[in-house]
């Protein structure tokens, strides 16, 4: 399964369609003068250096934001999410790449909240630092999957979950779909964006039919590939299923996706999925 720090994969493709999708959920929220609240259950620690060893191991980044970097032919919700990593850097070359919380809080507005999650030590004293004492943002040193949901209605009673969880665990797909369907009964219209990875289609199939079957209504899939599905150890694609999404996405995914799949896709093998989950019929 995954190694558990992201440090290996930041920059990459996975990230550059989370963060894609992430940048236009806040947006969409900051539309209206009323605050949210965004909640993230696996924050890490909102910098990644891309000189470290972890990076440089198998420089994922290279096919994800390095990609994407000097190109002035992105789409507009792509470029809109590269600008903002840029803002991240100094100057030239990407040197460090920006977790969700940073995406998150460079989207804050002064009457929204921030609840960040992270349950490896050193990480969560980085997240520490970064939110230099926002009275808007507050950090937990604990497991966002077992312990989110107490958040829930949030009294802005407007607000996104992002889910993203290392699957290190093969249990981590079942408490995934547990975790969602009890925020969703908690909180029915929030906004709830769950990140997977396919590094085995059948346990991807499994958690779509278990999701179908919840009986949540309004969920959509956006699902990037670089390469076809293996039997090999790694990971081919990864997604975003968003419940409740903003009207607009399914429509910039759209036009968003296949522009990815050819940009990212190794040797011509990329794809994309985009898919409104419809609620199972009862057996």
């Amino acid at each position: 399964m995954l190694s558990y720090r992201h440090s290996f994969h930041a920059g990459n493709f996975a990230d550059v369609l989370k963060h894609t999708v992430l940048v236009q959920i806040l947006r969409y929220l900051g539309q209206k003068d009323k605050a949210f609240c965004y909640i993230d259950t696996h924050a890490g620690p909102g910098d990644y250096a891309l000189d470290s060893d972890y990076a440089l191991k198998n420089r994922e980044f290279d096919n994800g934001i390095g990609r994407l970097w000097g190109r002035d032919d992105l789409p507009a919700n792509v470029a809109d999410y590269v600008q903002l990593a840029k803002q991240f850097n100094a100057a030239g070359q990407p040197a460090r790449y920006p977790g969700s919380p940073w995406f998150a809080k460079s989207l804050l507005r002064p009457q929204d909240r921030l609840f960040l999650y992270e349950l490896h030590p050193t990480e969560q004293k980085i997240l520490q630092k970064f939110a230099n004492k926002d009275k808007r943002i507050t950090v937990l040193h604990d497991d966002g999957l077992k312990h989110a949901t107490g958040l829930l209605p949030p009294k802005e009673r407007r607000g996104l979950v992002l889910i993203d969880p290392s699957y290190e665990l093969k249990s981590d797909y079942e408490l995934v779909i547990e975790t969602v369907v009890k925020m969703h009964k908690r909180f029915a219209t929030g906004t709830y964006a769950l990140w997977y990875p396919v590094v085995n289609r059948r346990r991807n199939q499994s958690m779509e039919r278990a999701l179908q079957r919840s009986g949540i209504a309004n969920m959509h899939l956006f699902e990037l590939g670089i390469q076809a599905d293996s039997e090999a150890p790694g990971m081919t694609a990864c997604g975003m299923i968003v419940i409740n999404p903003p009207w607009t996405l399914p429509t910039e995914m759209a036009r968003t996706l296949p522009w990815l799949a050819d940009t990212l896709g190794i040797e011509g093998a990329g794809f994309y999925r985009l898919q409104a989950l419809s609620v199972a019929a009862p057996e």
